[in-house]
């Protein structure tokens, strides 16, 4: 597939960007066509300001550097004004209420980016005023890391089918995320979790509806060698997430056989990688040995965090390239 040749039909106008879920698989492939079109306008040193004189808030409830950085400059190459907006000055939720927050801020910007821990509370924020939200983060979903991801698979093999991505860790946002851009996308994914850490039902559910349009496979295991043999991608993520400090002791004993070493490496695919969205703790669920090899792809792919979201706040927000 040529994501280049995916022709965005229509924008999506003050659509938002809550979760995967409420995007159609074709949708998705739109919003990849998009990102690598606005990539390699950047690279070309084009200038595109599709969003000029738009204002975008950025809210982080939770500690950020790549979400908080790469939309901060992605919003400045597309010509746009980012407004960071203080936690605790607003104190959404608690200061004001969250309807009165969400209809005065509509009032001066153009969007919001937001990330926390609630999925309800960025849905609502989403119900509540006319404008674009978009989730940089919450406790149930990352779409904007799984767009960069599939951004970048598609970098590495030019193609989403035939290619199978193993997830290896806790079934967390990422996990989900991970799951329904892949099989929007057509490619195959295996979840290898431990038993008690699956991912959502509902999630899973949706995927495998995806899977079905797309024909793509969604497989789940419990043993992460079983899961990463032959796979051409291996994914991890840390194994207690914001907000589950006070597991990662007991986390640390649960996914100890779910690291990812240079000796589950070799059971994979040839042309195997390796992802990571980061930030990794090295020596848990990853080690220096992978982090650090040739094949390990995590950088790229935090770069096309800058791409993906860019994509999508043009989709959102902007006019047609």
């Amino acid at each position: 597939m040529d994501l280049l040749s995916y022709l965005p039909q229509n924008p999506f106008a003050h659509k938002d960007m809550l979760s995967l879920m409420d995007y159609t698989s074709d949708e998705v492939l739109q919003l990849l066509s998009r990102a690598a079109r606005l990539k390699i306008l950047q690279k070309r040193g084009v200038p595109h300001p599709v969003l000029a004189g738009k204002s975008v808030g950025l809210y982080l409830a939770k500690p950020s550097t790549r979400t908080r950085i790469s939309f901060e400059v992605g919003l400045h190459q597309l010509g746009a004004q980012p407004v960071a907006l203080d936690v605790n000055s607003i104190g959404m939720g608690s200061r004001e209420s969250l309807p009165d927050i969400a209809r005065v801020l509509s009032r001066f910007l153009d969007g919001l980016m937001i990330r926390t821990f609630s999925q309800a509370d960025i849905n609502a924020l989403g119900s509540l005023a006319p404008w674009s939200v978009i989730n940089g983060l919450t406790d149930d979903f990352h779409p904007c890391q799984a767009l960069a991801d599939m951004l970048t698979v598609h970098e590495v093999f030019g193609q989403f089918s035939g290619v199978r991505m193993c997830y290896v860790g806790d079934g967390n946002n990422v996990t989900h995320s991970l799951m329904l851009a892949a099989t929007s996308c057509g490619m195959d994914i295996t979840i290898a979790t431990p038993k008690g850490y699956e991912p959502s039902p509902a999630v899973v559910a949706n995927a495998q509806q995806r899977a079905a349009q797309s024909g793509a496979k969604i497989t789940f295991c419990n043993d992460p060698r079983e899961g990463v043999r032959g796979a051409n991608i291996v994914y991890t993520d840390v194994w207690a997430s914001m907000g589950q400090e006070d597991e990662t002791a007991a986390r640390a004993k649960i996914f100890a056989d779910y690291q990812i070493n240079g000796e589950l490496m070799t059971l994979t695919a040839n042309d195997g990688i390796f992802m990571h969205c980061l930030p990794a703790h090295r020596g848990s669920e990853v080690t220096d040995e992978v982090m650090d090899a040739g094949y390990s792809l995590v950088f790229d792919q935090a770069e096309n965090r800058l791409h993906a979201q860019k994509g999508v706040m043009a989709m959102l927000m902007g006019a047609a390239i």
